[in-house]
């Protein structure tokens, strides 16, 4: 049960009609500040109403892995709908909202209802909905005009670096002619969590630069997971709907 409802939330978090695959980055200005990498950052905010993505995944921990699909459609900072599916049968289904996370899967006849608790307890590392949303449509986790970063060079990107006193240290990797993420890192090193999520290559439409591919990696003490996500096909500004009912049958659970 766990992949499916790992795979299902996760998701919460595109061939699409592109201009233009980005391959390659010039190289990083040494002596741009944190403050201009930042706002060069935000020069170009995604323009869309909702997302209908087809997509396909690859999840693996210590015990187990799976290949399935996945329907996705977001309605940008309202709800998250998410359909997984196993050789075209529903397996699993998904529904995000700033409020909670809803899931039920058909394995186990069980469904969840809650706040983000158990997604942050998982991933190993706190989260939200913004987070997650953030991190589907290749943004960087926080709001990075809040707070301080440090700036280096690194590979020929942007290093952004902050650490906070509750030992949170979070990284953000920025590509040096787009100023978009390629990598980011939530860790505490005490509790020996670690969130990595990468976006190998993205393309270009007239609403967003968006990930074709994003890889993810949970470390914790209890072990490691590995998620990885390719984006098959994408279309804006639909009018989406976002069907969600747990069968009648269906057992609750909690997640502690």
């Amino acid at each position: 049960m766990k992949k499916y409802i790992g795979l299902a939330t996760i998701f919460v978090l595109f061939s699409c009609t592109a201009k233009k695959t980005l391959v390659a980055e010039i190289v990083a200005n040494k002596e741009l500040t944190s403050e201009k990498i930042i706002e060069k950052h935000y020069n170009d905010k995604m323009s869309f109403s909702t997302l209908y993505i087809k997509s396909s995944a690859s999840y693996k921990d210590d015990k187990q892995s799976q290949n399935v699909t996945a329907e996705i459609k977001v309605k940008k900072d309202e709800k998250i709908l998410i359909s997984i599916r196993f050789l075209g049968i529903t397996m699993a289904k998904a529904l995000i909202t700033p409020e909670k996370v809803q899931y039920y899967e058909k394995i186990n006849g069980s469904y969840f209802e809650g706040n983000y608790g158990a997604l942050s307890q998982w991933l190993g590392t706190d989260l939200d909905f913004q987070k997650v949303q953030n991190m589907l449509i290749g943004e960087s986790f926080d709001d990075l005009k809040i707070g301080k970063y440090d700036a280096i060079l690194e590979d020929k990107l942007y290093k952004l670096s902050a650490s906070s006193n509750a030992g949170i240290n979070k990284t953000f990797y920025l590509g040096s002619d787009t100023f978009l993420v390629k990598k980011q890192e939530i860790s505490q090193t005490v509790q020996g969590r670690m969130l990595q999520v990468s976006y190998p290559e993205r393309k270009e439409a007239s609403e967003a630069f968006l990930p074709l591919r994003i890889a993810i990696e949970a470390i914790q003490n209890s072990g490691k997971t590995n998620i990885n996500i390719n984006y098959n096909s994408v279309s804006f500004n639909e009018d989406l709907s976002f069907p969600y009912s747990v069968p009648e049958s269906y057992e609750r659970v909690f997640i502690n």
